[in-house]
């Protein structure tokens, strides 16, 4: 099979919905034991676990110690894919500390926090991959998303220079950046603000969550063995 992950154990944060929902379904049919990480969406990650024969683990990524546990329970990971995220939109000028703080806690630095939890047991492994999930507005920027696309451009030099200390271990570590992706995230958008998102977009449509999802089971398949430090644009051609 084509990407298949049998045999290994598959950590997914922000599991229980969009994007990161998709994610986990797609490494469980590749054959991965997944582990579904929720901070909220209990119901959601519980019934998700009973589907897919997988366990489910709540933990508030943001919070160094509870990552550190996350990934402890989650056991001997052979791959962490981050997706845990959120939005607190608005113009620089006016935009809060909380919804500074909240959107880089919460996006970026849980990033550092589960890496850094399953670093060492990789080196010692000499295997393993991990998938940040970004954003193109981690690389393109966006209007009242001064904190989003901070957190995202955040990931990206993050996993760059995470590429580079683990690769002489045999670790790899990757980032997929989604476009417009049909989510809780981009429902709130105004049909005008769609519409504008679309038109820039060669391919026409908003992505799914199952596009996205694709192309991290690739990355964390031994298919793609001499990838790391990339960034994977998935946006339907938005990026370019």
């Amino acid at each position: 099979m084509f990407a298949s992950l049998e045999g290994k154990t598959a950590l997914v944060t922000g599991a229980s919905r969009g994007i990161g929902r998709a994610v986990a379904a797609e490494l469980a049919r590749a054959g991965a034991a997944v582990v579904i990480g929720y901070r909220s969406g209990t119901d959601e990650a519980r019934a998700l676990a009973s589907e897919l024969d997988a366990r489910a683990v709540q933990a508030d990524v943001s919070d160094a110690a509870d990552a550190a546990r996350l990934v402890e329970e989650a056991g001997d990971v052979d791959i962490l894919v981050n997706n845990a995220g959120l939005t607190r939109d608005g113009l620089l000028a006016r935009m809060s500390d909380d919804d500074w703080r909240i959107v880089i806690e919460t996006n970026l630095s849980s990033v550092f926090y589960t890496c850094r939890a399953v670093t060492r047991p990789m080196m010692r492994k000499r295997a393993g991959s991990i998938v940040n999930v970004s954003s193109i507005v981690g690389v393109h920027g966006n209007w009242g998303q001064t904190n989003y696309a901070a957190s995202k451009a955040g990931i990206i030099g993050f996993t760059k220079s995470l590429a580079r200390e683990l690769g002489s271990r045999g670790v790899r570590a990757n980032v997929v950046a989604p476009g417009y992706v049909q989510t809780q995230l981009t429902d709130v958008l105004p049909e005008e603000a769609t519409k504008t998102m679309l038109d820039a977009t060669p391919l026409g449509r908003l992505g799914e969550p199952e596009d996205v999802a694709g192309a991290v089971r690739f990355l964390c398949s031994d298919e793609a063995s001499f990838i790391t430090g990339e960034v994977l644009l998935v946006d339907g051609g938005l990026g370019m």
